[in-house]
């Protein structure tokens, strides 16, 4: 099968360069390790685990990807959340799409390339139109609990609702396609039912196969489902592509959008057995965490006072508020009856030395409260999860060892294992809704949980900073692409996926139609 483009992912990025390479004139193919969901494929809750958890080796073939990124040190390792499917992470994702917090422009790794605000602005306008951006336009029991811990904690004035990218409309009523002139699919208003995480099955979530990826098909582009990329390698002029399975792609121009860790995982692979010797040895530099941290506040089952409170109401997210400048705290639901991810729970605990031994204290200084609270029946209702990220410049590195990725402590301050204002916050937010504070089981070995991981592949002025161009050209390699979250140069402080389509939008405006002189300057310029 030979393409011009070859796309190696489906999420935000992949489904960007489906699009606009399909527009420009270019014979497109995006290969995807996960399978095609209709709405009435997706989980009616978590505990159907094969639908929900992506692990083909247990026959799961679901939205949800768990990977633990093994440390060589202590402090190194990760927890990390991400998507599989037709449409990556946008399947799984909590639909939130925030511009970065003003730390994220002036990141030293790529202040001086260009004046990032001002390029990036009329693509992140792009992004919102195509993704649907709204303001969410109700106040739920989640919202008030957090708008007055906020108050508590003298930043009341910065709580607000969340720009999320959801057709809200009338719950349940069908309306033909309302963003894109009659050429996108009919939509259903939300139903507000909490299930945005474990795949809407309402026709209301913007997910990629809703916009881009369905736009794509539509002008030509090729969606190949349980197509896992194994290898990349040069064939003349252009590239061979592998995949399991036997299937084989060759094509003028690959472009990487497999998330952080899937595009990392094949330029490791492929530079250790020489197929691309010339990837920079920056790769893997630069991962970062979005320096975040998955905590909570849990009601005790049957308790008198909030008996009757359901959290499950609303969005995945429906509003945040800012403890500092670099601080982004926001409350996150399950739908009612998704309790699977309450089995990594644990009580919340500060870090540093002891860590353990005060969790222990903690459980049998109150075991009666703390182990009805770590029940998971009726946890999706009983619970409010704070996602908590910082801007700070901080990082991992992930390198390649006998065919597995590992990361140890990177550039800037060690990448945090607890964040003290969030722990702050689930404490008074317990307090608020007459429940106990949590985290989750791997923090007490000094492990944090992260849905976004990033970086890895960064842009830079040369190889010896980065691993890509400003174009998200490979240095080193003609012809190759990153364009995902593995792009994404410095910690944001707020959910990614609104950067990483605006970086997407941006890269590809200035690839040329097919046949076209290419604009763009030399590698390196």
């Amino acid at each position: 099968m030979r393409y011009d483009v070859v796309v190696i992912g489906s999420g935000f990025g992949g489904s960007v360069a489906a699009l606009r390479l399909s527009e420009k004139g270019y014979s497109v193919a995006v290969l995807e390790a996960g399978r095609r969901f209709e709405d009435r494929d997706f989980p009616k809750t978590s505990w159907r685990l094969r639908k929900f958890l992506w692990a083909p080796k247990l026959g799961c073939y679901g939205i949800q990807r768990i990977t633990l990124l093994r440390g060589d040190e202590k402090g190194a390792g990760v927890l990390v959340l991400s998507g599989a499917g037709v449409g990556g992470g946008s399947l799984v994702y909590a639909n939130t799409l925030y511009r970065p917090l003003p730390a994220f422009y002036e990141d030293p790794q790529w202040r001086d390339i260009a004046d990032w605000r001002i390029e990036l602005a009329p693509h992140y306008d792009t992004a919102e139109r195509m993704l649907g951006v709204v303001t969410y336009d109700r106040m739920t029991a989640a919202d008030e609990a957090m708008k007055r811990v906020a108050e508590r904690m003298g930043v009341g004035h910065t709580f607000h609702k969340t720009p999320v990218g959801v057709f809200l409309g009338l719950p349940g009523k069908q309306v033909p396609d309302p963003y894109f002139g009659g050429e996108g699919p009919p939509r259903s208003g939300c139903t507000h039912c909490g299930g945005c995480m474990t795949g809407c099955r309402h026709n209301a979530k913007n997910t990629l196969v809703k916009n881009y990826l369905y736009l794509a098909e539509r002008k030509g582009a090729k969606v190949f489902e349980r197509t896992e990329v194994v290898s990349v390698h040069p064939h003349g002029d252009g590239y061979i592509v592998k995949a399991k399975r036997g299937k084989v792609f060759e094509t003028d121009q690959v472009v990487f959008a497999a998330g952080a860790l899937g595009t990392q995982r094949i330029l490791h692979a492929m530079k250790a057995d020489g197929s691309l010797p010339h990837v920079s040895d920056r790769l893997g530099a630069l991962t970062r965490t979005n320096s975040e941290s998955l905590l909570g506040a849990t009601v005790l089952p049957g308790q008198a006072r909030t008996r009757g409170v359901d959290f499950t109401d609303g969005v995945a997210i429906t509003s945040s508020f800012h403890p500092d400048e670099r601080t982004h705290i926001e409350p996150v639901r399950y739908g009612r009856g998704s309790n699977a991810m309450g089995l990594l729970q644990a009580p919340a605990t500060e870090g540093g030395p002891g860590r353990f031994g005060r969790f222990v204290k903690t459980m049998f200084t109150w075991p009666f409260a703390y182990w009805r609270a770590l029940s998971v029946r009726r946890w999706s209702q009983r619970t409010i999860i704070a996602l908590v990220m910082q801007s700070h410049d901080n990082s991992l590195t992930v390198g390649y060892r006998r065919g597995r990725l590992r990361s140890r402590l990177g550039h800037g301050a060690p990448n945090p294992t607890w964040i003290p204002e969030g722990n702050e916050a689930v404490r008074l937010l317990a307090e608020e809704v007459g429940g106990l504070p949590g985290g989750t089981m791997l923090e007490m070995f000094d492990i944090p949980m992260t849905a976004h991981i990033l970086g890895g592949a960064v842009i830079g002025g040369s190889p010896q900073t980065g691993v890509i161009d400003k174009y998200h050209r490979v240095f080193g390699h003609k012809g190759l692409h990153v364009v995902d979250g593995a792009a994404v140069s410095a910690n944001l402080g707020v959910n990614p996926s609104l950067t990483i389509v605006a970086q997407a939008e941006r890269a590809f405006s200035f690839w040329p139609a097919k046949g076209d002189r290419d604009p763009r300057p030399g590698e390196g310029h």
